[in-house]
């Protein structure tokens, strides 16, 4: 969950390159002969001046982003072949005579439910009026605290933020975890800056809370003095979270008390009763951050149980708007994706569907995904990348200087201890429990969820199945999980531009074996770092090497802090840390992995280029990636990865064989002193 290290942090994709067909899904598609988009360049610009530009410019001045997207390129377009895919896959079963609870009826049934936006519409909120009875008929905050926790088994759950998952310093045992929450925005921060673009969307969030009473039948009035107090108890709630940097700490976030302990840090709140309403049985729970449930007792006995029942009745709503009708639905998009991310328009309904079902039943999609487009060959090339990566990185932890041997010794054991997820997983889960009916969309969103909230309690206290995924197959992502000390890509990003089995070395190393060393590095990151070989939260380094290894990062920080987006706002190089050294360890394992082959040994041009600038580009292409500027200006508050940009120039800057590759020489503007590049992994 919130440990897990993404490649990415929500799905974007790659640009269309030059070929004869797509590559790697079978059913006899051609073979791609082309693997390098060279229109996208802009030769103009030196690369020792900006290798992202030179790389992508002129796909960058030429691309316009589509309405109901919020960026455009590498991940996008993946992701958008990828639904293709599905939607032609799903076409296809939907209209099957398939056998009552079978793998094909539920998907294709859910599918079918959810593109009859004609049923779904003449609903309007008929499915969540139950609710909102219980929860105009609540009393006091005694009454609001059992609701919350009774909704949790619905699938729901409001007040308490939490999940069960390995507890961190125990990490072959699942345990309960309750982290802040509450928060309609983004992140704490949106709600006390005082710069327009925050002002404005503040006052457009008051809107859209307004605009979900209204369509419930509340008259205009009484929902803006509604949707005020909403955002005021918001507020106060926010003062008490912690920012995204200090969640970055796993041992300040990390906070294990006896449920009795709990219980004190909230006394007026029946924790026993809450515990039995969740159905959860724990004598210890863990609490991320313990600030958020102390300030949370003081606000449900001293703000007026009005203003609650007025922000669990929007919780209600606009957790579940895109389930319902249209004027719902479009409420809902106004504020959260054109508001705070840019779109222009909604996504195509089918694309919604495929999204909803990768959600939902995400193993039952992947069984029919791989078996369709991902090719048994295309797993074992990958895995032979993966422990070349490896065999790499065993040895710069070796030479590294500032390590010592005993160190040394324990890093190469978790090194070795990682467990390779490629492709999909070996067992898949099953859902026999959920119920699905082509006549009953929402019905159907309530059997997920509430399977998914059973699947989730009975785990508590139980060993930890290692074997399990935190990826459906088709996603297109890559993922490192420091309390399993596993790595994980998903078939869906095995494809062009990130992989291709049918690629030179140079490109698929420049791409895919940059992915793989990122998550690799993941696993000596500023956070990573802290979890041993099985994944559990203990220090294993000595002081005096940690000393060194922080004042490297810190290096690192001050470089990134200096990149600037949208005129004004600087990356934040504390919070993406770990992504960045990711990067730049990545692409160093990835080079030296790509010189031990006959190509990289060589000097062979291809396309005009030599195998190490050939490996060079196939990175930044990977990272080609258009930003709408709200999503730009959201990203850089709370996303641990730097713009894509920074992601190519900080990494290629720190890394000695682009500067042979390219001739980069002093007065060019990515040249950095030997003294004063990153050197870590």
């Amino acid at each position: 969950m919130k440990k897990h290290h993404l490649l990415w942090l929500a799905l974007p994709a790659v640009v269309a390159m030059s070929c004869k067909s797509k590559s790697g899904s079978g059913d006899g598609d051609s073979v791609r002969t082309v693997f390098f988009d060279k229109t996208g360049m802009d030769t103009t610009v030196k690369p020792g001046d900006d290798f992202f530009s030179y790389a992508n410019g002129a796909w960058m001045k030429k691309t316009a982003i589509p309405a109901s997207q919020s960026g455009w390129g590498s991940f996008y377009i993946v992701d958008d072949d990828n639904e293709k895919n599905l939607h032609t896959m799903l076409e296809g079963i939907s209209k099957q005579d398939n056998a009552a609870g079978s793998t094909e009826q539920k998907v294709a049934d859910l599918y079918l439910s959810g593109m009859d936006t004609v049923a779904i519409d003449k609903r309007g909120y008929d499915p969540i009026k139950p609710l909102l009875a219980k929860a105009a008929a609540i009393k006091d905050y005694k009454d609001l605290v059992k609701m919350a926790a009774d909704r949790f088994k619905e699938g729901g759950g409001f007040l308490f933020g939490f999940y069960i998952s390995p507890d961190d310093r125990i990490s072959t045992k699942n345990t309960a975890h309750f982290d802040q929450t509450g928060l309609g925005l983004p992140d704490r921060d949106y709600y006390f800056k005082t710069d327009t673009a925050s002002v404005t969307i503040r006052n457009k969030y008051v809107k859209y809370i307004a605009k979900l009473f209204t369509l419930t039948g509340v008259d205009a009035a009484t929902a803006d003095k509604k949707a005020a107090d909403v955002l005021k108890l918001e507020t106060a709630i926010a003062q008490s979270h912690s920012t995204p940097v200090e969640l970055r700490d796993p041992v300040k976030n990390y906070n294990k008390f006896t449920t009795a302990d709990f219980q004190k840090m909230l006394p007026d709140v029946d924790v026993a009763d809450a515990f039995n309403r969740m159905g959860l049985k724990a004598d210890t729970v863990l609490v991320g951050q313990p600030n958020y449930y102390k300030a949370l007792d003081g606000l449900l006995k001293n703000t007026p149980i009005d203003a609650w029942k007025d922000k669990e009745t929007f919780d209600i709503i606009s957790s579940n708007a895109s389930d319902l009708s249209k004027p719902f639905r479009d409420a809902n998009f106004d504020f959260y994706s054109h508001t705070l991310n840019g779109l222009k328009s909604p996504k195509e309904r089918w694309k919604t569907m495929i999204e909803n079902i990768d959600g939902g039943l995400g193993e039952l999609l992947g069984q029919l995904y791989v078996a369709k487009y991902f090719p048994p060959d295309a797993k074992q090339r990958m895995l032979d990348l993966v422990n070349n990566l490896q065999s790499v990185y065993r040895q710069r932890i070796q030479n590294v200087d500032w390590m010592s041997d005993s160190t040394k010794k324990k890093a190469l054991a978790k090194l070795d201890a990682f467990t390779k997820k490629i492709g999909y997983p070996d067992k898949w889960k099953k859902y026999d429990d959920v119920t699905i009916d082509k006549s009953t969309y929402f019905e159907n969103e309530e059997s997920i969820a509430k399977h998914n909230y059973n699947d989730m309690i009975k785990r508590e206290g139980k060993t930890v199945d290692r074997t399990e995924w935190g990826m459906t197959p088709p996603t297109v992502n890559a993922q490192y999980n420091p309390l399993m000390n596993d790595i994980t890509f998903p078939a869906g990003i095995l494809q062009f531009p990130f992989f291709d089995k049918n690629a030179d070395d140079a490109i698929n190393y420049g791409a895919i074996g940059a992915v793989i060393g990122h998550e690799m590095t993941h696993g000596f990151d500023d956070q990573g770092s802290q979890y041993d070989k099985n994944g559990d939260l203990k220090n294993w380094w000595s002081p005096e090497d940690r000393a060194k290894y922080k004042k490297k990062l810190q290096g690192m920080i001050n470089q990134y802090n200096q990149f600037v987006v949208l005129n004004t706002l600087h990356v934040n190089g504390e919070l993406t840390q770990g992504e960045n050294l990711a990067d730049i360890g990545g692409i160093a394992i990835a080079y030296q992995a790509f010189k031990n082959t006959e190509q990289g040994k060589g000097d062979t041009k291809v396309d005009g280029f030599t195998p190490d600038q050939r490996f060079f580009l196939a990175f930044a292409q990977i990272w080609r990636i258009k930003d709408r500027d709200e999503r730009l200006r959201m990203r850089i508050s709370i996303d641990p990865h730097s713009p894509e940009m920074y992601r190519v120039n900080g990494s290629v800057s720190n890394t000695p064989a682009f500067y042979k590759a390219f001739n980069v020489q002093p007065g060019d503007k990515l040249f950095r002193v030997d003294t004063a590049r990153v050197k870590v992994w």
